[in-house]
């Protein structure tokens, strides 16, 4: 089968340092083109909005949306009404319903959209699914903690509202927990902290439970120093499971478990050609709707203002 011609839409951090690399490296992508406001790739076409990046590069067949949340929407439909496929990093948007609907035009065109999920495709996530499909977990705590002026320095949009705040980074333990567990889990109780200058929460404490009673604490925090926490601890009748650096090493009972070195956004992309030539989508709203539901039941509390 031949390449999947493929443009980018917004040219930022994480498209440099993460779908670049991730689509040189696999031959089932050409990529031919970009679309940002600030931004070009050496050596290919650059448009200033995804429409004009569609109009004049017509042979596109997907594109991958690297842009904010808020602004995601309407690429997407655009890309989809013009019978493009369509990777949308995480979040896939602001709200549930606006990916809902992009859901159901995907399907009445054809066409593959992928909400993906990197923080899923780390090396330790299957594995632990796999352990507690046979070790049923009895508690699980997560602790994602990291430093918000190291991660996201000058970026204003994560602070406005449907930027998401300390959930930016906190979705992604709620997609591996979501992957991970063998049950569906809901929200009970949560305190969100939101700075006194900001429309998002900049920490989040937050209770789920299953309906066997499973007690799951996540602790999110963006005023990290020092060491960055991307953890998980489960607690199971077989033992202790600890996963750390966002699913890159893995623990039980304090014995190191060997993991394999693949990538995520390799491993991402591998997922996005193989919806493409089986005609599928996938799009799980799990994580952000567990975010939303944090929004509707969290306590807001009011903390000193932050200056980033």
């Amino acid at each position: 089968m031949s390449a999947i011609k493929l443009g980018i839409v917004g040219v930022g951090k994480i498209a440099t340092d993460q779908h670049l690399p991730a689509i040189a490296a696999n031959g089932d992508f050409q990529l031919l083109a970009s679309a940002s406001r600030n931004a070009t790739i050496p050596g290919l076409p650059g448009f200033t909005s995804i429409d004009e990046m569609l109009a004049q590069q017509p042979d596109i067949e997907a594109v991958a949306l690297c842009m904010p949340p808020q602004h995601r929407y309407q690429a997407a439909r655009a890309a989809l009404l013009a019978g493009k496929h369509v990777f949308m990093e995480k979040p896939p948007g602001a709200t549930l319903s606006e990916v809902e609907d992009l859901d159901k035009l995907a399907q009445s065109k054809g066409v593959t959209l992928f909400a993906s999920w990197h923080s899923r495709h780390a090396p330790a996530v299957q594995v632990i699914k796999a352990f507690l499909a046979k070790h049923a977990p009895h508690q699980v705590q997560v602790i994602w903690k990291e430093d918000v002026r190291h991660w996201h320095p000058g970026q204003e949009w994560i602070w406005e509202a449907g930027g998401l705040g300390v959930f930016d980074p906190g979705i992604n333990a709620l997609s591996i927990v979501t992957e991970i567990l063998p049950n569906a889990m809901f929200l009970k109780s949560g305190v969100l902290e939101f700075p006194a200058n900001r429309d998002a929460p900049i920490a989040a404490d937050l209770r789920f439970t299953d309906a066997n009673g499973l007690d799951v604490h996540a602790e999110f925090d963006w005023r990290q120093t020092g060491k960055q926490s991307w953890d998980i601890i489960i607690t199971t009748e077989a033992g202790v499971l600890r996963m750390a650096d966002g699913g890159a090493k893995l623990w039980l009972d304090d014995v190191a478990q060997e993991l394999g070195d693949e990538g995520e956004y390799p491993s991402l992309y591998r997922h996005f050609a193989g919806l493409v030539q089986n005609g599928k989508s996938d799009v799980d709203l799990s994580p952000l709707r567990h975010v939303a539901d944090a929004f509707m039941l969290g306590k807001r509390k009011v903390v000193d203002a932050f200056e980033s």
